[in-house]
């Protein structure tokens, strides 16, 4: 029988559910049924570049019930699989819109009348190498899967890997086999807006390979509020067994359970599972076979003892390989499944990999056949050794030939990230005392990623190279291309530096380049004033403001309020990086960390100078003067900037600690902003006074800073620009102070960038980055130079600061490394 034929027989309940749209099972039947008809009865190839939407979806199963072979692939890789296979049909969303693509009215190819599916080997090498899987496959996997997982049909689980993926279809068949339903969406776990349609539609599990768990680590998961989550999987690689531990205990104390879980595509999917009462005891191992299949070790002369080649039989096994059109026409050559993994059978019973047969690594999720592609290679030509661990793929080729070349071919052929190929050029191939390559050399000789030919001199725009401008800048070497700068941690102190780094490579960064994956910015094609080149306006501003003070305070000119305008940006740079998608603990964190960078650097300093000269107090190095200080405006209150804004800092972090206050915020951004002016506002009025003089004020423009950022609408901007210009004037009693207020933040709040010759907006992003530095150390540089001469003393101040946040930088990055 063909798989999924009888959808209709789970009636009224629901199959399908994406952002907006609910589909019951009869409902999706209709939808299956009109693209088979539309298919026609002859049986022919159908290519379908599927993405996890629902178009993607009724297309395959009607590839399926009306009996043709699908040929599932990602959509990137649809035009080298079409060349090598020559589908009947192709469907693709191609100008926005799913319409077969029919090549011919019937088939060039002898189809065997058992298979129904080809897929990717994982994705292996780019080559046109398919699996071969009959309905009998799809079935009986699908039923295995719901069975040992104790799917039901009030179950609905998130597409959280791609349906072209084998584990990411398995979910998909799975839960069409029992009538449980599905949540279609391409989104990231780091996403807020994943969580609430998993909410929303009352998820019940969803899946995961390693990379899925580090993101779950990043957005702080441990505290989310999942009521209705029952179970999450793990496949795709190798978790390692603490964090399988870990996340076993944290299912036992949340109520849901973890299923680790072995498989293959040449399995259809899966071909093990370990049952969630024993993860947490037996975490290094995948489990026991899944229901009506087996596991055999076979075992060679030269194997440790107990340890055999993993070989598993079920009904689930491939029919077998295809390497070209005419092997479509082969019935089964396979009947069990050699998986080319080592293991052991534990004194549990439960199944343990040890180690590789053949030579194959997994990077990014994407098995890689090391000989194959050194066999690839040969056939260009090239002498090669290649190497890898789950994570990297290492090359090395013999001669002086072009690595950045070989580099994007390998990248090109293997469907990997940029990040995760190294290619070196060498003398000779480091070889063993017995002639036999030596492969932990040559992973040996890619450890320095930075030295990289290929990445060196990759063009501006290359994911790779951006990626490791990204790693180098925020100190996080584990970033890939999928991450952004505020996943990656980045704040208002690294915004500046990556922004000009950025702007120097791509042209015209977009305006929210900090909010968009590595791998999605690109040069900008428009050229405009200036050379294209353009400041952001808070960057602008902090340059402006610090330069203003250190000028004001040396005597050179008189212009007053550029302290008060930075809490403005300080504000809205908190909105922008430290409110980010992830969880609340790791919002804490973030914020917690961005106060420390601030206070720690202020209280050496404060230090060092009480130590030389004495000139301030033990209050001032705990950043307490505004609380123990003296009402009277004295030299102890130089750092009254700093004092007050980690206070807010402090405050935010606790409030937004709060679950309900952190879901109000995350629930209505704009509106908690502008609750915080209003609560600010007391303040500004002096209906509210809490003991602190002269700095209560600056809590209501921090927050209109916040609000500002959070405006997303021209009334939003209008509401603002009414309060500004209500709340200001009266501020100072000064009318030139205040106008410099109204006009900072007018510019802050409806203007992004400004156009900016290159060598003035570098000027501004070093005086905007060490923007903190110059604060402090301009108090003990500009009395000794005003003497002399006043501007000497702003520009030494200035230069002082600089230099020393670049030496701070330098040290830390030295540290890191």
């Amino acid at each position: 029988m063909r798989f999924a034929a009888r959808l209709d027989v789970h009636g009224d309940r629901l199959a399908v559910a994406t952002d907006g749209l609910e589909l019951s099972y009869r409902e999706l039947a209709a939808r299956v049924d009109a693209a088979a008809r539309q298919l026609g009865d002859t049986r022919r190839l159908v290519l379908i570049a599927a993405s996890n939407d629902l178009e993607s979806l009724v297309w395959y199963l009607g590839t399926l019930r009306a009996g043709h072979v699908a040929l599932l692939v990602p959509p990137g890789h649809a035009d080298s699989l079409a060349d090598a296979y020559d589908p009947d049909v192709v469907l693709s969303p191609a100008g926005g819109a799913w319409q077969p693509d029919e090549r011919r009215p019937g088939s060039t190819h002898d189809l065997h009348p058992d298979l129904a599916l080809l897929m990717s080997t994982s994705g292996s090498t780019g080559s046109p190498k398919l699996v071969r899987l009959s309905h009998e496959n799809l079935q009986s996997n699908a039923e295995a899967i719901a069975g040992y997982l104790g799917v039901r049909a009030s179950d609905r689980s998130a597409t959280t890997l791609p349906m072209h993926y084998c584990y990411g279809l398995s979910v998909v068949h799975s839960h069409l086999a029992v009538g449980a339903g599905l949540i279609l969406t391409e989104l990231s776990v780091v996403d807020a807006c994943f969580w609430d349609l998993f909410r929303a539609h009352a998820g019940t599990s969803f899946a995961g390979v390693p990379h899925t768990f580090d993101l779950l680590d990043r957005v702080d998961f441990a505290s989310m509020e999942l009521p209705g989550l029952r179970y999450i999987t793990q496949a795709g690689g190798r978790l390692d067994a603490e964090r399988v531990r870990g996340y076993a205990q944290l299912g036992q104390q949340r109520g849901w359970d973890l299923f680790v879980m072995y498989g293959q595509t040449e399995a259809t999917a899966r071909m093990a599972y370990l049952p969630p009462d024993l993860a947490a005891s037996h975490p290094h191992t995948v489990g026991v076979a899944i229901p009506g299949g087996s596991f055999s070790l076979e075992r060679r002369a030269d194997d440790p003892p107990g340890v055999g080649e993993l070989v598993y039989d079920g009904p689930n096994v491939m029919l077998g390989y295809a390497d070209t059109p005419a092997d479509l026409s082969l019935g089964r050559n396979v009947t069990s499944l050699r998986t080319g993994d080592l293991a052991r059978l534990t004194d549990a019973g439960l199944y343990e990999i040890v180690g590789r047969r053949a030579r194959f690594v997994k990077v990014a999720g994407l098995r890689v056949d090391l000989q194959q592609l050194e066999a690839v290679l040969a056939g260009r030509g090239l002498i090669s050794c290649c190497a890898g661990t789950d994570g990297r793929l290492a090359v090395a080729v013999e001669g002086g030939h072009d690595a950045d070349e070989i580099w994007r071919f390998v990248m090109e052929r293997c469907g990997l990230p940029g990040h995760a190929v190294d290619v070196r050029t060498v003398v000779e191939i480091p070889r063993l005392s017995t002639g036999k390559p030596d492969y932990q050399a040559v992973l040996a000789l890619s450890e320095r990623r930075p030295a990289d030919p290929a990445v060196a001199t990759a063009p501006a725009g290359d994911p790779a190279r951006l990626r490791d401008l990204f790693a180098e800048l925020l100190n996080r070497p584990d970033a890939t291309e999928d991450d952004t700068f505020v996943e990656l941690g980045g704040d208002s102190l690294s915004y500046v530096e990556m922004s000009v780094r950025l702007e120097h490579l791509l042209g015209q960064v977009p305006a929210n380049w900090h909010t968009t994956p590595i791998r999605d910015l690109v040069p900008s094609p428009r050229r405009r004033l200036f050379g294209g080149r353009t400041a952001e306006t808070s960057v602008l501003l902090r340059a402006a403001a610090i330069v203003a003070i250190v000028g004001t305070h040396a005597g050179l000119f008189s212009v007053l309020g550029g302290a008060h305008v930075l809490l403005a940006v300080a504000g809205f740079n908190f909105a922008r990086f430290r409110l980010t998608s992830a969880g609340r603990l790791v919002r804490l964190r973030q914020q917690l960390g961005s106060i420390a960078r601030i206070a720690v650097p202020s209280m050496v300093w404060i230090a060092a100078v009480v130590v030389v000269s004495g000139t301030y107090g033990i209050a001032n190095i705990a950043l307490l003067n505004g609380f123990l200080g003296s009402p009277t405006w004295d030299s102890r209150w130089h750092f009254w900037f700093v004092e007050i804004l980690v206070y807010i800092l402090l405050g935010l972090a606790a409030l937004l600690s709060i679950p309900w206050a952190d879901r109000l915020e995350r629930r209505f951004p704009f509106g908690f902003a502008l609750g915080l002016v209003a609560a600010g506002l007391l303040t500004r009025f002096e209906v509210v006074g809490l003991g602190v003089p002269h700095m209560l004020p600056a809590l209501w423009l921090f927050a209109l800073g916040w609000a500002m950022a959070r405006a997303t609408r021209v009334w939003q901007r209008l509401l603002l620009t009414a309060v500004v210009v209500a709340t200001v004037p009266g501020f100072f009693g000064n009318p030139s102070r205040e106008a410099l207020m109204i006009g900072g933040l007018m510019l802050l709040l409806w203007t992004a960038s400004v156009p900016s010759p290159a060598l003035a907006s570098r000027l501004a992003g070093l005086l905007a980055s060490s923007s903190l530095y110059i604060y402090l150390i301009h108090w003990q540089v500009y009395p000794h130079l005003v003497g002399v001469d006043r501007g000497l003393a702003v520009v030494a101040s200035l230069v002082a600061g600089a230099v020393a946040w670049l030496v701070v930088r330098a040290v830390q990055r030295r540290l890191m490394r």
